[in-house]
C-alpha cells in the first residue's frame, strides 16, 4: 500500500456574488491539504484543493477556524484504511 501524503489545514475564502448581511465566517474552516501544496500556496500564491475538494488560495491563519467538518471525516476515513 502506498503511503498517505502528509496533509495540513489552510483556511477556506469564497468569492460570494450575493449581498452578505453577516460577516461570513460560518463560511470559514480550515481545510486539510498535502503539505507540499500548502508550502507552494504560502510562496506563490497558488491555489490549493482540499480533501473535500475545495479550492481557494489560503490567505489566513488556519487555527483561528475550525476543523471542516467534510475533511475531517475524510482525514478519519484514510487514517483509519491505513492503520487496518
Amino acid at each position: 500500500m502506498e503511503p498517505m501524503p502528509e496533509i495540513h489545514t489552510a483556511p477556506v475564502e469564497e468569492t460570494i456574488t450575493q449581498p452578505v448581511t453577516d460577516d461570513g465566517d460560518h463560511d470559514r474552516f480550515a481545510h486539510y491539504v498535502r503539505k507540499a501544496d500548502a508550502a507552494r500556496a504560502a510562496v506563490e500564491g497558488v491555489p490549493v484543493r482540499a480533501i473535500c475538494g475545495k479550492v481557494w488560495v489560503p490567505s489566513r491563519d488556519p487555527k483561528k477556524y475550525p476543523v471542516c467538518p467534510e475533511c475531517e471525516k475524510i482525514r478519519n476515513q484514510l487514517l483509519n484504511r491505513s492503520n487496518n
